[in-house]
């Protein structure tokens, strides 16, 4: 009986996707983070797109490196989200891949 107890519980957690009460919370906060860094890259992309000099900055970020283009995103304040202060990098990185594609001009 207690092997069976023990068998059950290691098939539950190792491959029927049972998680204990720590573990769901975790899940749920990163789950939660990437669905708000998701929306707030939205953001970033229409303010790239309202930018003057978008299709210069556009050309640049396809030169540079992956660092470098979400430090363009920022210095250009393309990441800073209205009613914050400074850009966000998780917000940044998110979006540099999402500006040259959806944000160049047609």
């Amino acid at each position: 009986m207690a092997f069976d107890a023990i068998a059950v519980t290691m098939i539950g957690f190792n491959w029927s996707g049972w998680a204990t009460g720590g573990t769901a919370r975790q899940m749920a906060a990163e789950q939660s983070r990437t669905d708000v860094v998701a929306a707030l890259a939205s953001i970033c992309v229409d303010q790239s797109k309202r930018d003057p000099q978008l299709a210069e900055r556009v050309a640049l970020l396809k030169g540079a490196s992956s660092d470098e283009r979400s430090d363009t995103v920022m210095e250009n304040g393309w990441a800073t989200i209205p009613g914050t202060s400074e850009g966000n990098r998780l917000v940044a990185v998110a979006c540099t891949d999402k500006v040259g594609v959806e944000a160049a001009p047609t």
